[in-house]
């Protein structure tokens, strides 16, 4: 006898497994989605934060520079530590494997669905830059 087709009978026919349009339908439902505070990229200015994220939630954050120069954001850690599900930029949405850094050529927006996966403590920080306040501080619990 094989025993996954009685189990999925089983699950079907279960009240408590019923379609419930308030239910939770997994790691991107919107009950499990929350927006970080936008991260705004601009020469000499401080990035923001500390964030501290908890796993298995998902996360949207937007990116925005202000075209004041050349600048980037990099994190190789904090990228490996989440699942990327999007990247959107001027309405296409890219959907890669992983990143390890992202870099604004001029003035733009960009907005990120995520996974934290890995606890632990993590940065974002304006590669080449020295102050304390050009990182933006993660944590994953």
């Amino acid at each position: 006898m094989r025993l996954f087709p009685l189990l999925l009978a089983l699950a079907l026919a279960s009240p408590a497994l019923a379609e419930d349009d308030d239910a939770p339908a997994g790691l991107l439902a919107g009950p499990n989605k929350q927006t970080l505070p936008e991260v705004m990229l601009s020469v000499g200015e401080p990035l923001g934060g500390p964030w501290a994220l908890k796993s298995g939630t998902y996360y949207e954050v937007e990116i925005t520079a202000d075209g004041s120069g050349e600048i980037g954001l990099a994190g190789g850690d904090f990228f490996r530590a989440i699942w990327v599900d999007e990247v959107v930029i001027e309405g296409l949405e890219i959907r890669p494997m992983g990143l390890h850094s992202v870099e604004f050529d001029q003035a733009g927006t960009m907005e990120i669905g995520f996974v934290a996966v890995k606890p632990g403590s993590y940065v974002l920080e304006i590669p080449g830059a020295k102050g304390s306040d050009q990182r933006l501080a993660i944590t994953i619990d």
